[in-house]
């Protein structure tokens, strides 16, 4: 872990200096210098206390760095193309075992000839025009505003029915990180 690191980050980025997170803690500016350089690993009540002086949580300070926020920009966005009718999709975001896409769907487009299932589950928000979606003996027609969700392992398809492309915002959750082409 890279505590030292982060600590003196949101130090700086404050404008706070090592004299006043040591008035605050009653720590030295020695260890506080070890512990902004990672030479020292401070218990968890010390690192409470300088989390305190901080102003940020405790659990923030203990996050990897692949666990804090990340973003993508509206113009950065990956775009890939999926299934037979090569769907575009771009890729919003995601975490370890979460992803989020647009799905574009012209018109009479599906996310494939037969259902199919896949490891996971799966939230859809119709975001424009209209679209059929069918999970075993349950089927159903959605517009705009509309939402519907299921878990991936029982086949499930999702047909544009309207006139214009449709664009569902989808989220796949799985167990497994970085899960395959799952639309």
């Amino acid at each position: 872990m890279d505590i030292g690191s982060t600590i003196r980050a949101i130090r700086k980025r404050k404008n706070i200096t090592i004299a006043q997170i040591c008035d605050t803690t009653g720590l030295s500016q020695g260890f506080m210098s070890q512990v902004e350089t990672n030479k020292t690993s401070p218990s968890i009540a010390t690192l409470e206390n300088i989390a305190n002086a901080l102003n940020v949580p405790l659990a923030y300070l203990l996050l990897k760095k692949e666990e804090r926020m990340s973003f993508v920009r509206k113009d950065e966005r990956k775009v890939t193309t999926s299934g037979p009718e090569n769907l575009k999709v771009e890729h919003l975001s995601s975490t370890k075992n979460v992803r989020m896409m647009l799905v574009e769907l012209p018109p009479g487009a599906s996310t494939g000839a037969e259902p199919h299932a896949h490891e996971g589950e799966e939230v859809h928000v119709v975001i424009e025009g209209n679209v059929y979606a069918e999970q075993g003996e349950d089927a159903a027609e959605f517009e705009e505003g509309d939402s519907f969700s299921w878990n991936a392992c029982t086949p499930h398809l999702v047909k544009n029915i309207g006139e214009k492309t449709a664009i569902v915002l989808i989220s796949i959750y799985t167990e497994n990180e970085n899960g395959q082409d799952l639309i």
